[in-house]
């Protein structure tokens, strides 16, 4: 069915039960596994100065990598072999798409945040942007 599964993280508790459902998945189906983290932009002006704030290079890297290993130690529970990368800037749901695209995938799992109501106007979703504009089916976890 499925020959290649990215699962997009953010580090959250949120996603948690995207990863586990996408190891799952790849077990049941002999799936390589694929993740991706991806770092929002921040718009504006704004972006180069927080960019060169003290510490926060640092402080990204380290949460990609908190993310990606909990992501590989769930992989590697199950027997998993998993790839996973960051990637800093862009919109996030365009990267995810591309890195579905790039990786050759045939299927995306991601968490939905569950924002609704102005919250959710306001912020817009990523998950909705993933399901508007994916070419590939888009397994989402609540």
């Amino acid at each position: 069915m499925y020959r290649h599964i990215l699962v997009a993280i953010d580090g959250s508790e949120l996603s948690a039960p995207a990863v586990h459902h996408a190891v799952g998945l790849a077990s049941s189906l002999g799936a390589k596994l694929s993740a991706v983290y991806v770092v929002a932009p921040y718009g504006g002006a704004s972006a180069a100065a927080i960019a060169s704030m003290h510490g926060f290079k640092q402080a990204v890297r380290r949460d990609a990598q908190r993310a990606l290993a909990a992501f590989h130690s769930v992989a590697r529970a199950h027997g998993v072999a998993a790839k996973g990368s960051s990637v800093v800037g862009g919109e996030p749901w365009q990267t995810i798409l591309l890195t579905a695209r790039a990786r050759k995938c045939d299927l995306i799992v991601m968490a939905s945040h569950g924002r609704g109501g102005l919250a959710g106007l306001l912020l817009g979703s990523e998950t909705a942007k993933v399901l508007t504009h994916s070419k590939i089916p888009v397994l989402v976890c609540r």
